[in-house]
């Protein structure tokens, strides 16, 4: 059973997310009976994203059962960087990497614990929208291209796992900080080298279900992104 958890939130100009994210969160921290710590990252936002998780923070400050923590740099650096500047920071047992937008709920993880999916052997857990036992509200669009990328990514860096970008992310803490201490990609494409790297420590990624709604407000552009993560894919075919 998973009792102290730190959960990295990486944020990029999300003021609109924000408030909704926080009644998400509130309900979640109300409800568990873990120990836990919230990591976010302001990966250098120039909206009001930074001024939002503050208060945020303030106001909870004076809970003793979680703690709060906030790491903000000026620049955007993208989400493996930010991850990994959480990943340094994390105290606790577990660390699962969460996506603010909340389209897998935290309680996700309570769902995998009392199905018995979890143990405490050297593993790396994976939310993946691909498994059969997840539910998945998405658009059309969205599947086709990553039937894509899967193909894509196979092809070029040997990579069988069938869903690699799901934002949900679970790891004991020495895994997490032996993976992320080697992680060079700073953008979306951290996953795949999360992947590689963990294959190269001979370290077991599990696949598991989840219930995955797709958000508005994604800060995914098709087009440019897609185009950004060839030129990481290949990338990391001269790294790997």
């Amino acid at each position: 059973m998973i009792k102290k958890l730190s959960i990295i939130i990486p944020l990029y100009n999300e003021e609109k997310r924000i408030p909704q994210s926080i009644i998400y969160l509130d309900k979640f921290l109300k409800e568990s009976k873990k120990k836990l710590e919230i990591i976010f990252v302001n990966d250098g936002s120039t909206d009001k994203s930074e001024t939002l998780i503050k208060k945020y923070i303030k106001k909870n400050k004076f809970k003793k059962k979680n703690k709060f923590k906030l790491i903000s740099y000026i620049k955007n650096k993208g989400k493996g960087y930010a991850l990994k500047q959480g990943v340094i920071k994390a105290k606790y047992d577990w660390i699962l990497t969460f996506d603010l937008d909340f389209s897998v709920q935290l309680d996700q993880i309570q769902i995998w614990e009392n199905k018995g999916l979890i143990n405490k052997i050297e593993k790396i857990y994976f939310g993946s929208r691909e498994h059969e036992d997840s539910i998945v509200n998405t658009k059309y669009y969205r599947k086709f291209i990553g039937i894509i990328f899967r193909n894509i990514i196979n092809i070029i860096l040997k990579i069988k796992i069938q869903d690699t970008q799901c934002g949900f992310k679970l790891y004991q803490k020495s895994v997490a900080k032996k993976i992320f201490k080697k992680i060079l990609i700073s953008g979306y494409e951290h996953d795949l080298e999360i992947v590689l790297l963990a294959k190269k420590f001979v370290i077991p990624i599990i696949e598991l279900p989840v219930s995955w709604t797709h958000r508005d407000l994604s800060k995914i552009n098709v087009l440019s992104d897609s185009f950004k993560m060839l030129k990481g894919i290949l990338k990391l075919k001269n790294i790997k």
